[in-house]
């Protein structure tokens, strides 16, 4: 019975999926408490019952503390994914976040940059900033500086699953413009930014600046097994350990979003 009345409430006060508008009589200011705000708000939970419309998929991940990378690293990216740590840290130091990678790093596929390699290093140094454990899973592939994010999880709760690669390469710099000084400045920031990107590989792998700077002159491609060796990852699940079902359990991840 609460289920249909979650199906059928919305749309008795107005909501339609199709036109997105909110209830008639929020928007004319007839209708007063909790149900009028829930509704007016988007959505929200009165006695049990959803009022309003269904919550968005990125709502519903932070809501269980779930960050996903899907998407090359840009500007863009790098400022979501820094703000959605920043606010699960101000919403509780201690529940752990999970974070999804699935990213081919600061360049497209093919290699052209999309990103500055500076937009990595904010989200791994804001990962090592903040106080909850995080565990980082692999969920496809991770190539350049998504790995490092990959690697910069918490200890022991860096997994993958088990078809998934990993590729290591250099730091590809953006195509530099203008006078011969202004390209020699752009030559020396690469460089830096490479001996920074080896610097965190290295303290987050294990592995000496020395092997990471011989296997990454090249790409270095690797396996689920490869990547556990290596340091990235520390093991591979093939079927999901703890946290919520989401086939069983969709319902509850709808619960306390507005």
């Amino acid at each position: 019975m609460a289920a249909l009345t979650a199906l059928l409430l919305p749309s008795f006060l107005g909501w339609s999926p199709r036109t997105g508008l909110p209830p008639l009589g929020a928007r004319s200011g007839r209708m007063a408490g909790p149900v009028a705000r829930a509704a007016g708000a988007g959505g929200g939970m009165i006695d049990g019952v959803r009022i309003g419309p269904p919550p968005d998929m990125p709502s519903m991940l932070l809501n269980n503390r779930i960050v996903y990378l899907g998407s090359p690293i840009n500007s863009q990216v790098s400022e979501l994914i820094v703000g959605q740590l920043l606010f699960l840290q101000y919403d509780s130091t201690e529940q752990p976040i999970t974070m999804y990678i699935n990213s081919p790093g600061t360049t497209l596929e093919d290699g052209r940059p999309v990103g500055f390699e500076t937009e990595a290093f904010a989200i791994a140094d804001t990962m090592g900033y903040i106080k909850p454990q995080i565990s980082t899973m692999l969920v496809g592939k991770a190539y350049g500086l998504a790995a490092l994010l990959l690697a910069s999880g918490s200890k022991g709760h860096r997994t993958t699953l088990p078809y998934c690669t990993v590729m290591l390469h250099q730091p590809r710099g953006q195509m530099a413009r203008g006078q011969a000084s202004d390209i020699a400045i752009k030559a020396r920031e690469v460089l830096t930014n490479r001996n920074v990107a080896y610097e965190m590989m290295a303290k987050a792998t294990g592995q000496p600046v020395e092997k990471l700077s011989a296997d990454m002159n090249r790409c270095l491609y690797l396996n689920a097994q490869e990547a556990i060796d290596y340091g990235i990852c520390d093991r591979v699940i093939t079927k999901k350990q703890g946290g919520l079902d989401l086939r069983d359990d969709m319902s509850s991840l709808s619960r306390g979003i507005g």
